[in-house]
């Protein structure tokens, strides 16, 4: 601590000040951490959950941090690693995933030593959730 604050505080508590806490002072008031703001990115997120923090700071002309700031406390919002999240399969891959189901459930009830000749390979375990998939989102 410096002999100029301990100065300060003793000619504060001489003109009988008693108190440490600061005075309220005018300033600048905060302008990216307020209520509308606030409305702001979360209707921007909620219109796309893919959204990136970029892309909020460009369409709500704030700074990157306080983007940051308000989806962490403000909204608690996590981020979500996107190479856990499933996707959804084109018409033409899903119905070749059921005619492969198909055939494998067929060979299993010809020849029931089937299953012994499927390799696997080693599992990987991760933490996980089904999250909305975008076409599920509300337009």
């Amino acid at each position: 601590m410096g002999i100029t604050q301990i100065k300060e505080w003793y000619n504060r508590s001489k003109d009988g000040r008693t108190t440490v806490e600061s005075v309220p002072r005018s300033g600048r008031p905060s302008t990216c951490r307020n209520d509308q703001v606030i409305a702001k990115v979360n209707a921007v997120v909620m219109r796309d959950r893919r959204v990136t923090i970029r892309e909020i700071t460009e369409e709500v002309d704030i700074s990157t941090f306080s983007v940051h700031t308000i989806m962490t406390e403000d909204l608690a919002m996590k981020r979500v690693a996107g190479k856990f999240m499933p996707k959804l399969l084109k018409r033409s891959k899903s119905n070749f995933v059921v005619e492969v189901s198909q055939d494998v459930l067929d060979s299993r009830n010809s020849d029931p030593d089937f299953m012994n000749t499927i390799i696997t390979g080693d599992e990987s375990w991760v933490y996980g959730y089904d999250p909305e998939t975008k076409s599920q989102w509300p337009q």
